[in-house]
């Protein structure tokens, strides 16, 4: 039975979503995930929120249980996601307070478990890391959202180094992140749609002069922009359009997968 089709997936200092919501406490094969799962209704669907660092952000980036998270989200019926998170820029092509749907992703992590393959043979097409369809959708539900650009995803907790900053801005991508990965593969691999949606709270140290980025500024930025985050979000999930035929969950039609995806029949 599909509790909620869609979720959002809630970043640094987006710890509710949901009015009156249902909560639902999920057990999965990877464990607990960030929190239980609140439900309710946005824009007329069903709908489950959860903040990926936990209610009171008792996880660290690099600590954040990303498989159970999926895997739990998939359990309930959802199929397509929205993931909004904090970004440095590294272009001048973005400010902070810009909000940027990316459509490429560099995986820059090193110690965390990437997959739900533990064997056999299942590689995952991941060059178009995110859904077209989601990501259109929140493109069309605010005109002054920026498109496109590559994320890196580093692995955290700490920030990068001016020497790192620059190398990345100079590789030509766009933005920076510490939770993008292997989140967006995981849920790809639950066949389910997924787009990032990034809130550009600093310019990243190699991209302009001073002291660099700080914890409180970071978590400034996001905070006061709560708002127009949550209405932006409520207007996109309106917005979605039919996931069937997606390609998101079509690339493992005929393939037999090592791991069990749930809902899905066999």
């Amino acid at each position: 039975m599909t509790i909620a089709d869609v979720a959002v997936i809630g970043g640094s200092g987006f710890y509710t979503f949901i009015e009156d919501p249902e909560e639902h406490v999920v057990e999965t094969p990877y464990g607990a995930p960030s929190a239980p799962i609140s439900v309710g209704v946005v824009a007329g669907r069903r709908v489950a929120f959860l903040p990926r660092h936990g209610p009171h952000h008792e996880h660290p980036p690099h600590a954040i249980p990303y498989r159970a998270n999926l895997w739990a989200l998939r359990s309930l019926g959802v199929r397509q996601v929205l993931a909004p998170c904090a970004v440095g820029g590294l272009s001048e092509t973005v400010a902070p307070g810009d909000v940027v749907v990316p459509d490429q992703l560099v995986d820059r992590t090193f110690r965390r478990i990437p997959s739900y393959v533990e064997s056999g043979a299942v590689h995952l097409p991941f060059a178009d890391p995110y859904c077209p369809g989601v990501s259109g959708a929140v493109l069309a539900a605010d005109p002054e959202v920026r498109s496109g650009g590559a994320m890196v995803v580093i692995e955290g907790p700490r920030f990068s180094t001016r020497a790192e900053s620059r190398a990345y801005a100079e590789s030509g991508w766009r933005l920076i992140n510490m939770t993008g990965a292997p989140e967006a593969a995981l849920a790809r691999e639950m066949r389910m749609c997924y787009a990032a949606i990034a809130l550009v709270t600093d310019m990243d140290a190699g991209a302009e002069s001073g002291h660099g980025v700080g914890q409180e500024e970071v978590f400034a930025r996001f905070r006061a922009n709560l708002d127009r985050l949550t209405g932006l979000l409520s207007t996109a999930v309106a917005g979605l359009p039919d996931p069937t035929g997606c390609t998101c969950s079509s690339w493992a039609d005929g393939i037999d997968l090592t791991y069990s995806i749930p809902g899905d029949t066999p």
